[in-house]
């Protein structure tokens, strides 16, 4: 009877802790984080009015200065800067299980409150060539730790087809994702007379 009784209040605990995350996502909305469809007809717009789309990608997962270092950068090369942004589904399978720290609704809220990025548009798969094949930017761009030799060849083979001028921006040294959750684990293991909560 215990056990039951405990059972019963986890699986209601875990029910409550979902309703919350349901609730909290719905609080992140922004105007700013589009589906495919709509990206594709404001794409047409954008073409129309001869304005210069700039697309990048990534999973962007816990944002730090080096990303908002190279996303102000990347606006700087045309008019909009759209960015893509790898789903929880697409992390995990880049990145192992125990990836993404923050989930995409999380993550995309973050990015489509920088003034760089004009809209944020989330994707499944792990690449990115049928969003290539549908958006046509006029300039693709990573960040200088990449190379044509490195990008994945499905997107290149996709950005060539349809005309896309690729630029690699300079890499801000210091900053990378995997050092902040490494250094964040080193500190959870140092003994608590010596870390400071902030």
């Amino acid at each position: 009877m215990f056990g039951l009784a405990m059972n019963r209040d986890f699986t209601l605990a875990v029910l409550n802790l979902a309703a919350d995350s349901r609730d909290v996502a719905q609080e992140l909305q922004s105007s700013k984080i589009i589906a495919l469809n709509a990206a594709i007809k404001i794409r047409e717009q954008l073409r129309r009015d001869h304005r210069k789309l700039v697309l990048t990608n990534g999973c962007f997962d816990i944002l730090h200065a080096g990303h908002i270092y190279f996303l102000n950068q990347a606006k700087a090369l045309g008019d909009t800067l759209w960015l893509c942004l790898n789903s929880d589904a697409s992390v995990r399978a880049l990145k192992g299980p125990d990836r993404p720290i923050n989930q995409e609704t999380y993550r995309a809220y973050c990015l489509s409150a920088l003034n760089a990025v004009d809209a944020v548009i989330i994707f499944n798969s792990p690449r990115l060539d049928p969003e290539i094949s549908a958006i046509e930017p006029d300039i693709y761009c990573k960040a200088g730790d990449y190379s044509l030799d490195t990008l994945d060849p499905g997107e290149r083979g996709a950005l060539e087809a349809v005309g896309t001028t690729i630029r690699f921006l300079p890499f801000l040294s210091g900053f990378s994702t995997s050092n902040m959750i490494e250094k964040i684990a080193q500190a959870e293991n140092t003994p608590s007379t010596l870390r400071k909560d902030n």
